[in-house]
């Protein structure tokens, strides 16, 4: 089965944070507060997945306030901070959604990620994941791991799917798309 037709089914999309939404880095203040930054095309692309009926989550081995408030801002379906084995999350949200394997897609970067990576149906690697993630993975993006790496694969899902009409129309319609188009452009 070539990519498209394994991207035609995803009704979920997992991402993992350091190193797939963000870069991986993150700045030590004196204080001790850290901070991450986020691509905003990423973003982009999750409200998309959203307004398309994608289904999305996060799952991710450390907690962060950056990220929850990322999570909220950006209307993110489900979020699992602090987990070292990513798979029970997983089959909780395949029960939650009665999702098949298959209808799930994962992204991301390094051997923490590689066990979930197996069992969906469609797995992504950012573009400067580590060798053995890019080896199982369905899909491998040009763009790096919080520099437009998510937002590459969903549009390529949402390109499969043929969404965008739907997305447009959304947009259009949507009482509030108003605050849909401040999150975009933010």
């Amino acid at each position: 089965m070539d990519q498209k037709e394994l991207a035609r089914k995803i009704k979920l999309i997992i991402m993992d944070v350091d190193g797939t939404l963000s870069d991986g880095r993150f700045y030590m203040l004196p204080d001790g507060t850290t901070l991450k930054s986020f691509d905003v095309k990423d973003g982009t692309g999750i409200i998309f997945a959203g307004l398309a009926g994608i289904k999305t989550a996060i799952i991710t081995g450390k907690v962060s306030e950056a990220v929850q408030k990322r999570v909220v801002e950006l209307q993110i379906d489900d979020y699992y901070p602090g987990v070292q084995d990513k798979t029970a999350p997983f089959f909780e949200l395949i029960k939650k959604y009665g999702l098949k394997k298959e209808e799930v897609a994962y992204i991301g970067d390094d051997i923490g990620d590689a066990e979930v990576m197996g069992m969906v149906g469609f797995s992504a690697a950012v573009g400067d994941a580590h060798p053995l993630i890019k080896r199982i993975s369905h899909y491998i993006a040009k763009r790096y791991g919080g520099r437009g790496a998510v937002r590459e694969l969903i549009d390529f899902i949402l390109d499969a799917q043929e969404k965008w009409p739907e997305i447009f129309t959304r947009l259009k319609s949507v009482a509030n798309s108003d605050e849909i188009m401040r999150k975009i452009n933010s």
